[in-house]
């Protein structure tokens, strides 16, 4: 396999082979400053160092070149990092040492190109929490120490509060205590079982009206701290009901990889703005849409986005929660990263059969800037793999 080369030959789902035509990579236009009609963010991933011993249960080792890097081709294209979030592998192999030095370094390149950027805050840096007010005390470490760095502080889910907590009202007081600490207006994540099984029943119930009832409770109450809320439930009807509930002035960041482009565009009266782990693969594209929103194109934006929401739906497909590996391939595919590595080993979560699928998807998006030099990488892979002719 050679860059010269117009096509390439890739097992196929069910057995047997398919033959994917190379196209032709498109020149995107950068788009390094800040969209007016809506607030983006790409919840970006972290490089792996290959020398690292990043297996299964090991300290994080991460490319802090390669992975700030990332962070500035986000940058080119007008988006904001939301870091250290679950697409960086939080709770999935980043410990609370690599989280840190990951959110300053960040947090100080942002400043540097004037770009926004969010950092997640939680619990998983302590193992011993037993009670509520356990949990309360490892946010505040946390929310502390993200303030700390002059990231825009996201609430994240906590796995140990949702083992912990009784009810509802358990959920109202660890936030309310935390929405009365912070210093800024923070972004509250409510991040669904399909992301981390182990967040079923947030706020509370397993009943997700219910749910969404405590959630709106506590927002009302504490309009005033709370900038957005971004919900990954990929359920488009509970976001479209969910942001005519917020009061004015709170936005509603879709988390939705599944419905993205329909949520954002809006429906004349409301809209959704972004924090988006599928943008982290798409950003050239999601750049092209949102400037064509800007510019009150609605046919234009529809026309950039329809190509990405196939392979934002394969990156994310059960079980969703290992949609990292396919945003860390299409980095290495891309030439944003020097291989294809992951922290804990995460690479081995998505079969080639899978992978030569995100390929041909991205391929027909036009988002490989050398789509040559693309497939032999993938070839590499399935020649590793034993799955080549």
């Amino acid at each position: 396999m050679t860059a010269v080369d117009t096509s390439l030959e890739v097992p196929a789902a069910g057995g047997g082979w398919r033959t994917i035509a190379l196209n032709a990579p498109r020149e995107w236009t950068p788009h390094p400053q800040a969209y007016r009609t809506r607030v983006a963010f790409a919840a970006a991933h972290v490089v792996a160092d290959p020398w690292g011993e990043n297996v299964p249960g090991a300290p994080a080792a991460v490319d802090w070149d390669s992975t700030l890097a990332f962070r500035r081709h986000l940058f080119s294209y007008g988006l904001g990092v939301a870091e250290a979030m679950d697409t960086a592998q939080r709770n999935m192999g980043l410990d609370w040492p690599a989280v840190q030095e990951l959110v300053r370094r960040s947090a100080d390149q942002a400043r540097e190109h004037g770009a926004r950027i969010a950092a997640g805050a939680g619990t998983d840096h302590r193992t011993d929490l037993t009670s509520v007010d356990d949990v309360l005390a490892a946010y505040s470490e946390q929310v502390e120490f993200v303030e700390g760095t002059g990231a825009q502080v996201i609430l994240m889910a906590s796995r140990q509060l949702a083992a912990v907590a009784a009810g509802p009202d358990d959920y109202l007081r660890v936030y309310e205590a935390l929405l009365r600490q912070v210093r800024e207006p923070v972004i509250l994540h409510w991040l669904g079982e399909a992301f981390d099984p182990q967040l079923a029943g947030y706020w509370g119930s397993a009943d997700v009206a219910d749910a969404t009832a405590t959630f709106v409770s506590l927002v009302e109450a504490h309009a005033a701290k709370v900038d957005g809320v971004k919900v990954s439930l990929l359920s488009a009807e509970h976001e479209v009901g969910l942001r005519a509930e917020l009061p004015e002035g709170v936005r509603l960041y879709t988390g939705d990889d599944f419905h993205y482009p329909e949520l954002i565009r809006g429906d004349g009266t409301h809209h959704s703005d972004a924090l988006l782990g599928a943008f982290a693969a798409i950003a050239p594209a999601a750049s092209a849409a949102l400037a064509a929103l800007d510019d009150d194109d609605l046919d234009r934006y529809d026309a950039e986005f329809a190509p990405t929401l196939e392979l934002s739906r394969k990156v994310f497909a059960a079980p969703t929660f290992y949609y990292k590996t396919g945003i860390a391939f299409l980095s290495w595919l891309a030439g944003r990263q020097p291989g294809f590595t992951m922290v804990g080993g995460l690479q081995s979560a998505r079969s080639v059969v899978h992978l030569s699928e995100v390929f041909a998807l991205a391929n027909e998006a036009r988002l490989l800037p050398d789509p040559g030099a693309a497939a032999a990488k993938l070839r590499g892979l399935l020649t590793v793999a034993g799955a080549v002719r």
